[in-house]
């Protein structure tokens, strides 16, 4: 009976771990199938930059003009509008998200040092209605309050629409390194003939530095591929971002093979910079 009892019992182990291992292959499966559904458009776009046909999907041989052309752009419309609406991009990004950190970082200062926990709870629940708010929603708010207030959409509009995008994002980023300092250091400083203004520039922002450098950069990543905000407070026809150009020249003719080879170089400047930083990162945690 015992010897019974201990080979029901290695059966029952054999089994467990074959149906673990089934569950691990049908998993591998499931992720390999999903990887390739995310990454099979990006790597047929790639594809399609390397020739001339106008039409996606069409084939006329290997060629390297769209390439030579966005780069080489005297005389072409659409690379020219393409590096604009970049530069545009960048530029819109970049100071959205500089004016978000500063606001964002001195709210999220004035809210770590509220008394009244009921405002700081309520300034926090309301620091969160952006986030967990659709985007469309705001952009419609945005649009009609410009409009309420007779404001024609300018470059000044389409910073604030930004601004109330990625200024959440900027507090959430710098409100756990606030937890996480040490308070005592502040009164220190003071206590030793530091002004409250010196005691934030010299003691606190340098402490809470990575909550808002990882603030601002999460903001600018946020602004980059903006598309809903933009589209309703951007100035007139002359201004574009990258996406907003997308949306538009795809509604009057096919993809520009320009565009198609912008892409790609974006795509490939993107995954360089990330395998870079996981490369970094690899090496501090080995050390």
């Amino acid at each position: 009976m015992e010897i019974r009892h201990t080979l029901s019992t290695d059966e029952l182990l054999k089994r467990k771990r074959t149906n673990e291992k089934i569950q691990k292959i049908f998993v591998k499966i499931f992720i390999f199938f999903v990887l390739i559904l995310m990454d099979l458009p990006i790597f047929y776009l790639i594809v399609n930059s390397f020739t001339t046909a106008r039409i996606t999907g069409t084939w006329n041989g290997f060629s390297m003009i769209p390439y030579q052309t966005l780069f080489n752009y005297a005389g072409n419309k659409y690379a020219q509008k393409i590096w604009n609406a970049c530069g545009n991009t960048i530029l819109v990004a970049l100071v959205a998200g500089a004016l978000a950190t500063i606001v964002g970082t001195a709210g999220a200062i004035g809210t770590h040092y509220m008394k009244r926990k009921w405002l700081k709870s309520t300034f926090s629940f309301v620091n969160q209605i952006p986030v967990v708010n659709a985007e469309i929603v705001m952009a419609i708010s945005l649009c009609i309050l410009f409009v309420s207030m007779n404001w024609p959409r300018t470059f000044i509009t389409l910073i604030i629409g930004h601004m109330v995008l990625t200024l959440p994002f900027v507090v959430l980023s710098v409100e756990p390194k606030l937890e996480q300092m040490d308070n005592s250091l502040v009164e220190a400083a003071l206590d030793l003939g530091a002004t409250e203004s010196e005691a934030i520039f010299k003691v606190m922002i340098p402490d809470i530095l990575p909550g808002i450098v990882s603030g601002f950069l999460l903001s600018v990543t946020l602004s980059l591929d903006d598309y809903i905000i933009t589209a309703f407070t951007k100035p007139g026809q002359g201004f574009d971002t990258i996406s907003t150009y997308v949306e538009a020249v795809t509604k009057k003719e096919s993809l520009p093979i320009q565009l198609r080879a912008f892409t790609t170089v974006l795509f490939i400047i993107v995954m360089g910079a990330m395998f870079i930083i996981s490369m970094k990162l690899r090496k501090r945690s080995e050390r």
